[in-house]
């Protein structure tokens, strides 16, 4: 049957989930069909050692091809009832949004998903934590450089359709499992495609704000976390922002990166430089950067606000000094006026009026 929760309720099992989860969890995955609802189960995976979990973010490995490593996660129940969950490993990627997620259920994996051997299941009573172990086999003849995999620990409910039909729902948590194999490492990264939109303020006194869009491509073999600069018309800002995630490409990634900068004044053709810093992702937590990568454009950023306002003390001095003009002009016809009748009247003459 259906089960339906408070709001509150299924709030504050959202909220406890997450609070289990490692940083390196898997997105939960279902049916477009269905209506998605918390499973009754919850349960968090993550690297562990023969005791339990180890505090690591994802399990990270460097071997050399045809070389195996044994290591191990850890799968918590923090649900009521025992429950069995499926383990899966899957080719890992990151989506454009640059979230870490494996092939879904179904999708065969050709890549470091394959590496990964794994028991079909576990079983793990409430409140309890089970040790999995597994192995990674790098193949013969492996292309060096990182390559990505997960470890999912899933269970599949039952849940109502829009039609009112029930459809399976597969839910699923799980660690990033990393390898990087051993040989020549060429990092290398590209910027494309910058472009920027400026959004005028129609006050004059205020500037506006540009938005700029660029994609980073990840050329090399090794994982990259893309970091630098925008710059639009010497305004700077820092991209990831600090309370934005870092942003990590595989090889062979595109990522789309948006970066807003606020307080541009219009300056008709404003100039735009992104500045890429690449930093190298490595498996003992040193960091590494690249050279920069620079990419340069402008945007037309046309101060119509100013203008008008140009425009408007323009026509406001124009009026002032014609009104100044017509005065001086009258003035000068009065007095030339009072001069001709005073001349008139030393010599007896007539004025026009008499």
């Amino acid at each position: 049957m259906t089960l339906h929760l408070p709001a509150r309720r299924v709030a504050l099992l959202l909220a406890a989930l997450l609070a289990v989860l490692t940083p390196g969890l898997l997105a939960a995955t279902a049916s477009a069909a269905a209506t998605p609802e918390p499973p009754a189960e919850r349960w968090a995976v993550s690297p562990a050692d023969e005791e339990g979990p180890d505090g690591r973010r994802a399990v990270e490995h460097t071997l050399d091809p045809g070389e195996s490593v044994t290591d191990r996660i850890a799968v918590r129940n923090v649900g009521q009832e025992p429950v069995t969950f499926e383990l899966t490993a899957a080719d890992g990627f990151y989506t454009r949004t640059g979230r870490f997620d494996t092939l879904a259920p179904g999708e065969e994996s050709v890549a470091a998903g394959t590496w990964i051997s794994i028991p079909g299941s576990v079983t793990v009573e409430a409140g309890e934590t089970e040790v999995v172990e597994f192995t990674v086999t790098v193949p013969e003849r492996t292309e060096p450089g990182d390559h990505a995999a997960g470890i999912t620990a899933s269970v599949t409910s039952v849940q109502a359709a829009e039609d009112g039909t029930n459809v399976g729902v597969v839910s699923r948590i799980g660690v990033r499992v990393l390898t990087r194999v051993t040989g020549e490492v060429t990092p290398a990264a590209a910027l494309e495609g910058v472009v920027t939109r400026y959004d005028l303020s129609w006050n004059p006194a205020r500037p506006g704000d540009a938005t700029v869009t660029f994609e980073v491509h990840n050329e090399g073999n090794t994982r990259l976390f893309a970091e630098g600069t925008v710059d639009v018309g010497g305004r700077e800002v820092t991209f990831p922002a600090a309370d934005q995630p870092r942003q990590e490409l595989l090889p062979g990634d595109t990522r789309e990166i948006t970066v807003e900068v606020d307080d541009v004044w219009p300056l008709v053709r404003v100039p735009v430089t992104v500045t890429l810093v690449p930093e190298v992702a490595t498996m003992d937590g040193t960091s590494s950067t690249l050279e920069p990568v620079v990419a340069e454009s402008a945007v037309w950023a046309v101060p119509w606000p100013q203008l008008l306002v140009l425009l408007g003390l323009a026509l406001l001095v124009g009026a002032v000094v014609q009104g100044r003009r017509r005065s001086r002009r009258r003035l000068e016809s009065l007095l030339e006026q009072a001069r001709e009748e005073g001349r008139r009247a030393a010599t007896g003459a007539p004025s026009d009026s008499a």
